[in-house]
C-alpha cells in the first residue's frame, strides 16, 4: 500500500514536471550580460502643468454623486414640451419647503386610503374603470 502511494506521488510529480517544460538542462537562456540600458526619460520642454492638488478630484471624473448618477442613468436627458411647461408652471419650491412640510405644528390634511389606491393602481387604458360613489 505504501509503495503504491509513492510511486503515485513520484508519478505524478514527473507529469508536473514535464508539463512545465521538462527536466532540460541545457535549453537556451538569455544572456543577462547581454543586457543594454534605457535612455533616461526626458521631459519635454512644453512641460508647464501644474501638480493637482492633494484629495482634489481629477477634472475628468467629477465627484462621486456625479459618477453614480451617470452609471445609473446615462446622463442628462431632454425633458419633453409636456415635462417642461409642467415644470415652468410649477415654478420654483420654497427654500427649506421639506423642512416646512416635516414640522409637527404644519397643518396637513389625512386623504386616508384614496390616495394611496390612486398612487398604486395598475396602469391602464381606462375601458374597465368604475366609479363607485360612497353613501
Amino acid at each position: 500500500m505504501r509503495n503504491s502511494i509513492r510511486t503515485a506521488i513520484i508519478v505524478a510529480a514527473a507529469l508536473g514536471a514535464t508539463a512545465c517544460g521538462g527536466l532540460k538542462l541545457d535549453r537556451d537562456r538569455p544572456d543577462e550580460f547581454a543586457v543594454q540600458r534605457q535612455a533616461p526619460l526626458v521631459i519635454p520642454p512644453d512641460f508647464d502643468l501644474t501638480p493637482p492638488d492633494p484629495g482634489a478630484p481629477r477634472p475628468t471624473e467629477g465627484t462621486a454623486a456625479q459618477q453614480a448618477l451617470e452609471a445609473l442613468f446615462g446622463g442628462e436627458a431632454a425633458r419633453s414640451a409636456i415635462e417642461t411647461s409642467a415644470l415652468r408652471s410649477a415654478g420654483d419650491a420654497e427654500v427649506g419647503i421639506r423642512t416646512m412640510v416635516g414640522d409637527p405644528q404644519t397643518h396637513t390634511v389625512d386623504k386616508g386610503n384614496a390616495t394611496r389606491t390612486i398612487l398604486v393602481a395598475p396602469e391602464g387604458d381606462g375601458q374597465a374603470a368604475r366609479v363607485a360613489v360612497p353613501s
